[in-house]
């Protein structure tokens, strides 16, 4: 089985994909547990030397700062602090966003600037390695004073506390801790904090939701090249000249895609009665092209993420400092998200406007691409569908990050609801999946129509691997199984790695 070495070195996205997708087991590199152990023994030998309270070590937390805690304790206050925070409720995180934040909780403690024992950062390998995941909830934090609540259910089970899942089953965090003998960790000094003080849930979700968003934005042009040419459209909007002079990133990536994707068609060639497509199928190097220039830059601010320590105080035995400051604030991460999420709702938005005109009756279609409408409802319904997912998405859209409570007495008055974003993100991504699943039912519909005319290859092959799992619709039938297979056909189709 292939191991990944967990070190400072920098880790893209693309190979936290590859790590989750291939099972990899997770191993700490020696460079890893050097700077961890030296940073436990730089904190160790400070609070014997110094008389000055350290926030959160020797400290209460948030407003409590100003109270100091005996050395005999040290290690009650931060399993305290791990009990009492677990205060999360709603839905569950799904488990494979929860293997993303042991994941990425692991690495920011690799840095060697947390404080934490070896011994913890390794139970938190082992349950990675051993798929042991821990019960976390999606509502509870406000996404600065770290994603304290989520962090504190990912880190019960470290306490032998909480519930986790193995092998499909839901049990108590005791039970599984003890079928592999793991006792439970007496946490030291700072440990608790360091667990729970970080922006993992947070960064665990951007994750998971940029590695779907290239998914997606690499389903939109290969599906709205399906749409283009059942809908008869024109080449001409795509032509490389109109676009490099504006040479935005993405539009010119997505002009040379719907290029290249409709060589060697025979419906595109031939001679068009209309002049110009509506927006929907003309603007397509603008639209989704301004949302790949999105997503890139989103990439860039998440991938500075996770190879960052986020908790507080920050341990720097190089410097010889302890500094309490504020790198758990969630805030480049939850603006970033909002945005993500109008990138993504976008390509949602357009694509419903494309299945509308496929199914309006024109360009020589049968109205809601039946042969005997009337009769047949055809595809009347799922444009609907369609309608009220992308609908809900700009709900959704409503930005997180512009929102703020205080908390702690007036001590955290200015929090990034990061996790919010999160969360909403999350849930726009699986929207816009099901409108492009619901696209593609209906353009490869529509194509049916241009025969004896063929597509291009790269269209006609999709198409023929669309067929293996859904089929042509003479007459109304049951759809929502269709429209099921449909969207689980663009999930795997489009994987970018």
């Amino acid at each position: 089985m292939e191991i990944h070495h967990i070190s400072p070195e920098h880790l893209s996205i693309e190979r936290v994909h590859a790590i989750l997708k291939n099972n990899m087991q997770l191993a700490l590199s020696d460079e890893a547990v050097h700077r961890i152990k030296a940073c436990r023994e730089y904190l160790d030998n400070k609070m014997a030397t110094q008389k000055e309270p350290i926030y959160g070590v020797t400290t209460g937390f948030g407003s409590l700062c100003n109270i100091s805690v005996g050395k005999d304790e040290l290690s009650q206050l931060q399993k305290n602090l791990v009990m009492s925070h677990a205060c999360g409720t709603g839905d569950e995180v799904p488990q494979e966003i929860v293997r993303l934040i042991v994941l990425l909780k692991i690495q920011s403690l690799s840095y060697g600037y947390s404080g934490v024992q070896l011994v913890t950062v390794q139970r938190l390998v082992d349950m990675f390695n051993n798929n042991v995941l821990p019960a976390v909830y999606q509502q509870g934090s406000l996404g600065a004073s770290g994603d304290l609540a989520p962090l504190a259910h990912m880190s019960l089970p470290l306490l032998g506390l909480g519930e986790v899942y193995y092998e499909g089953k839901k049990q108590p965090a005791a039970d599984v801790c003890a079928r592999f003998g793991w006792e439970p960790i007496t946490l030291q000094s700072k440990e608790g904090l360091a667990l729970l003080n970080g922006t993992q849930f947070m960064s665990a979700f951007a994750v998971w939701s940029l590695i779907k968003a290239e998914e997606l934005s690499k389903a939109a042009d290969h599906i709205g090249a399906v749409s283009l040419d059942a809908y008869d459209g024109r080449i001409e909007p795509f032509t490389e000249a109109v676009h490099v002079v504006r040479p935005h990133n993405g539009q010119l990536a997505t002009a040379a895609n719907i290029r290249k994707l409709m060589e060697g068609s025979e419906i595109i060639k031939q001679h068009k009665q209309h002049v110009q497509d509506p927006y929907s199928f003309r603007c397509m190097p603008q639209v989704h092209g301004a949302s790949k220039d999105a997503i890139a830059y989103v990439k860039s601010v998440v991938t500075t993420e996770i190879n960052s320590a986020t908790d507080n105080p920050t341990v720097i035995p190089e410097e010889d400092m302890i500094i309490s400051a504020g790198n758990f604030h969630g805030q480049p991460l939850a603006i970033v998200m909002d945005f993500l999420s109008i990138a993504l709702a976008e390509l949602g938005s357009i694509s419903v406007q494309r299945i509308n005109q496929l199914i309006s009756g024109k360009r020589g279609l049968p109205s809601f691409l039946v042969a005997k409408p009337g009769l047949n409802s055809g595809f009347m319904i799922p444009q609907y569908t369609a309608a009220s997912i992308v609908s809900q998405s700009k709900q959704l859209c409503m930005p997180a990050s512009v929102d703020s409570i205080e908390s702690s007495q007036g001590q955290e008055d200015h929090v990034s609801m990061g996790a919010n974003a999160a969360t909403k993100l999350y849930r726009v991504a699986l929207n816009t999946e099901r409108v492009l699943g619901i696209e593609l039912f209906n353009a490869a519909q529509a194509l049916e129509f241009r025969r004896p005319l063929k597509s291009s290859p790269a269209i006609e092959g999709l198409v023929a691997k669309y067929r293996k799992v859904v089929p042509f619709i003479d007459n109304d039938r049951v759809m929502y199984p269709l429209i099921d297979a449909s969207i689980h056909f663009v999930r795997e189709e489009f994987d970018t790695l």
